[in-house]
């Protein structure tokens, strides 16, 4: 004999969960009224979901950083979602601020680790799949960086649609400000390494040869392609390094150059950039 449900038990399964009433109701009576295995009905219907969806492109979502109260320890997270709409709910904005603050809490080694983390009694995994089940769409933690130095200065970008840590190697309340303009450098401009020492040995050695190619396209001799090919490899380092960039907002002036304007010593440890897509 099936268990009767009450709108009343409808009602707190609604509230545990979030799921649609008539989900509860279907996933209570199918439990027999046992809650436990009510909702983990409604988060095998969010699996079901999550695997009927898997080969859809999840492109939209948001992208939070959050930073410690002594600014020495930061986190980016991603919550992607397939539709700009869902992207803007105040249910996934809250979800994916809600991942951030535990990422920033436990501080994870890595993305998997972050799944596995308690949120609320379940994994924040499970309550990944959980969403999937009652927004009906793709959704998945799609990034988690971490990053710890004497000071970290964040930046959110376009509505939520990127996130910048940069780390300073010096910590002191006038360098904040500086930091943050570093970190709008990072969203505006995308450098591909710190410095020159930072850029993998496949990306010189194609720069370089995109160098040669383009002086042999212009006629130049065989023998020079290598030192114009350096010189536009130099060029490259300049523009794709963060210390080496202009600084956007006063191009007289390199990112380096307007850190050391604070203190003769202050430079960028490291950089974390996460977007969209």
């Amino acid at each position: 004999m099936s268990a009767i449900v009450t709108a009343a038990d409808v009602k707190k399964l609604r509230e545990m969960t979030g799921a649609g009433m008539m989900d509860c109701k279907k996933a209570l009576s199918e439990a027999g009224g046992d809650f436990d295995k009510a909702i983990e009905i409604l988060r095998k219907k969010g699996q079901k979901v999550s695997a009927k969806r898997a080969d859809r492109e999840a492109n939209e979502g948001v992208v939070i950083a959050e930073v410690s109260d002594d600014k020495t320890k930061g986190v980016i997270v991603k919550l992607s979602c397939e539709t700009d709409f869902v992207a803007k709910g105040e249910e996934f904005v809250g979800f994916a601020k809600r991942a951030a603050e535990l990422a920033l809490a436990h501080f994870p080694a890595s993305l998997d680790d972050l799944l596995k983390v308690d949120m609320d009694g379940l994994s924040l995994g499970d309550r990944v799949t959980e969403l999937v089940g009652k927004i009906n769409e793709k959704i998945e933690l799609a990034a988690y960086e971490k990053m710890e130095a004497p000071m970290i200065c964040p930046y959110i970008h376009m509505g939520n649609k990127a996130a910048v840590l940069v780390g300073l190697n010096k910590a002191n309340d006038d360098f904040y400000d500086a930091g943050r303009d570093v970190a709008m450098q990072v969203a505006a401009m995308k450098p591909v390494a710190l410095d020159k020492d930072g850029v993998d040995q496949a990306t010189i050695e194609k720069e370089i040869e995109i160098g040669k190619e383009q002086a042999r396209q212009e006629g130049k001799p065989e023998q020079i392609l290598e030192k114009i090919a350096q010189g536009k490899l130099q060029k490259f380092f300049k523009d794709n390094t963060l210390l080496n960039q202009q600084f956007v907002k006063d191009n007289k002036q390199s990112v380096r150059d307007y850190l050391h304007t604070f203190d003769k010593d202050l430079t960028v440890t490291a950089f974390e950039h996460v977007t969209l897509g």
